[in-house]
């Protein structure tokens, strides 16, 4: 009996001391094993998306899985947010882990048995829903990951969040919600976050790779409203108004003189795009009044304070060389995602170790934004791409993210799943 006992003893010791290599290979020996049900939770989620700040049954559905692990699970945050504690077996810090899951209003185009045909309101209208960007893999995967960690509890040292998002997209309308009411309402407090790791699904990235940038990686997002007040007319006698859909014209080219003769391009991109136009009623009516809306991407501070400025300047002066008037509001929706250099060289290994070395490689980065950027200003941050294109396939014809044909293979999510269990061992045990 006493042999025994000793035996259990050392194999409990031997257990609990594995070397890093050795968890590695744990690791990705449970994450390829769960990878049937990786793509099973993936494609129910893609089948039934939700939009921002109603994710009702997503958050369910989640909430359920993280309940069945044991784990201390905490719902309603930031509307319908989920996040879950796991305490390790050692001492070390609290780091967090990401997935954003809401949907978008976009009718799906792609053949496949899991395609969305669910539909909701969005600013007062019934339009479509589908995982058009991906979180319906970002959910899989930190699902899947903490199926993971949950099943090696005692070798973490440190305590792991499991932090599930809604609207990243933007909370509709006048709505808080995102990443900015998570961190209101604590999600990066109690217990205080050391550091936090995010991941994106990418559609033009093969399949299985991953692709980062240290510093600035992905740009601030911006959305301006522009209001050209004019003079009603006929049509037909333009001389008695001021037309505000010609005025407006010569804006959007003002606008984009911003960005092509006033900004150093060499130090860091700029875009500003009008995507939305609303005047008039008749072809033979000069309205009174045209909206525009629009969104602003810069990846440098100094050069987005700048922006803003010269926007206003701009669409200003060219209407009142016209004749009108202009009202123009900037609201600012996310940060520059910014990667701490000294925690992507930390956690570089990590990445490596769940892809192959050859297949982890830095990028540029990218106008795309990313709400994941406020975490930031709460704790180290480390924000990277997983490839979802198939193998072989030309990116360049891969279907663009908000588009109704994106398409992700979902046959190496648990690449993801390694990459994280891997981050959180590593993490912890170089920060304990």
């Amino acid at each position: 009996m006493k042999k025994y006992v000793l035996l259990v003893v050392l194999m409990a010791t031997s257990y609990a001391i594995l070397p890093a290599q050795d968890i590695k290979k744990l690791v990705a020996g449970k994450a390829t094993a769960i990878l049937p049900e990786l793509i099973q939770w993936r494609r129910y989620l893609h089948e039934h998306p939700e939009l921002s700040n109603r994710e009702f049954k997503t958050a369910e559905y989640i909430a359920a899985h993280l309940k069945k692990l044991g784990l201390e699970v905490q719902t309603g945050i930031a509307k319908t947010g989920v996040v879950a504690i796991l305490k390790g077996g050692k001492p070390g810090p609290v780091i967090a882990l990401r997935a954003d899951i809401d949907g978008l209003p976009v009718k799906e185009r792609v053949d496949v048995p899991f395609a969305s045909k669910a539909e909701g309101e969005y600013l007062g209208e019934k339009v479509s829903v589908m995982h058009a960007c991906g979180h319906d893999t970002h959910m899989a995967i930190l699902m899947g990951t903490a199926s993971v960690l949950s099943s090696m509890k005692k070798d973490i040292a440190g305590t792991v969040k499991f932090i599930f998002q809604p609207a990243e997209e933007g909370p509709p309308g006048n709505e808080e919600g995102g990443a900015p009411l998570m961190i209101k309402e604590g999600v990066m407090d109690n217990p205080k976050v050391d550091a936090i790791f995010g991941l994106h699904i990418n559609s033009a990235t093969p399949v299985g790779e991953i692709k980062y940038k240290s510093g600035a990686e992905m740009a601030a997002s911006d959305w301006f409203t522009i209001k050209v007040k004019g003079k009603q007319s006929h049509g037909s006698q333009p001389w008695g108004g001021v037309d505000p859909i010609v005025i407006a014209a010569q804006i959007i080219q003002g606008l984009q003189t911003i960005v092509s003769r006033q900004q150093n391009l060499t130090k860091a991109p700029v875009v500003i795009t009008v995507g939305k136009i609303h005047s008039g009623v008749r072809s033979n009516i000069i309205p009174e009044e045209l909206v525009m809306d629009g969104t602003i991407r810069t990846l440098d501070e100094e050069m987005h304070k700048d922006v803003h400025e010269r926007i206003r300047n701009t669409a200003s002066h060219i209407a009142a060389a016209g004749g009108a008037t202009v009202e123009v509001t900037i609201d600012n929706k996310t940060k520059v995602t910014y990667n701490d250099p000294a925690l992507v060289k930390l956690m570089l290994p990590s990445l490596e170790a769940a892809a192959g070395k050859e297949k982890v490689y830095e990028t540029e980065w990218t106008t795309g934004a990313e709400d994941f950027s406020f975490f930031g200003d709460k704790a180290p941050a480390f924000f990277f791409f997983l490839g979802g294109m198939p193998a072989g396939q030309d990116p360049t014809k891969a279907a663009p993210h908000h588009t109704p044909d994106f398409y992700i293979d979902d046959s190496m999510l648990d690449t993801g799943v390694k990459a994280f269990c891997n981050i959180v061992f590593d993490y912890g045990r170089l920060k304990q």
